[in-house]
């Protein structure tokens, strides 16, 4: 592998994420320290009706945006659910969707230099209305982008997880613009 963890202190401990102090040995007997943001994951989800792309507009305080266009998304908050179930309820939470057809699209890692976070991406087609209560403080407004202008909606983007999310569905699930 080329390196070995010999240690770890926590540092802090959030409700989204948590900081930790590693130690490492790497194959050339040298220890370095990394600090690393842990957080549990999260999933994005290429929505689509075959017309239009259903997006989520949101405040997003930390880089300053009070609108970012982002694909539905969400952390995963239970260790007894997994990926796609998280994709699904985050598909009925922000959008009032849900969908019959689903397919993994792909997983990264978000900030690898920093950060464990992995994104699982995931194509929902088929969709049918589907209620679930949104987090009360959530500010999602739901945006339509017809399917025609989806290299646009690439090029102005600046969310990672929207700007893997449709880049692999252009290439490589049946996105055509």
């Amino acid at each position: 592998m080329g390196f070995e963890r010999i240690g770890v202190d926590q540092v802090w401990r959030g409700k989204i994420a948590d900081v930790r102090v590693e130690r490492w040995r790497m194959e050339d007997g040298e220890e370095v320290e990394r600090e690393v943001v842990g957080h549990p994951g999260a999933v994005g989800i290429v929505a689509h009706d075959g017309d239009v792309l259903y997006m989520v507009s949101q405040p997003r305080e930390p880089v300053g945006e009070a609108k970012l266009l982002e694909l539905p998304a969400g952390k995963l908050d239970d260790d007894s659910e997994d990926a796609l179930a998280t994709a699904k309820r985050e598909l009925a939470e922000e959008i009032g969707k849900g969908a019959r057809t689903w397919r993994h699209l792909t997983t990264f890692y978000s900030s690898p230099g920093f950060s464990d976070e992995e994104i699982h991406v995931y194509l929902a087609t088929d969709l049918y209305d589907e209620h679930a209560e949104a987090e009360e403080n959530e500010r999602i407004e739901i945006v339509k982008v017809p399917l025609g202008q989806l290299d646009d909606l690439i090029r102005d983007n600046r969310d990672s997880k929207t700007l893997v999310g449709l880049l692999w569905f252009k290439a490589f699930g049946g996105g055509a613009a």
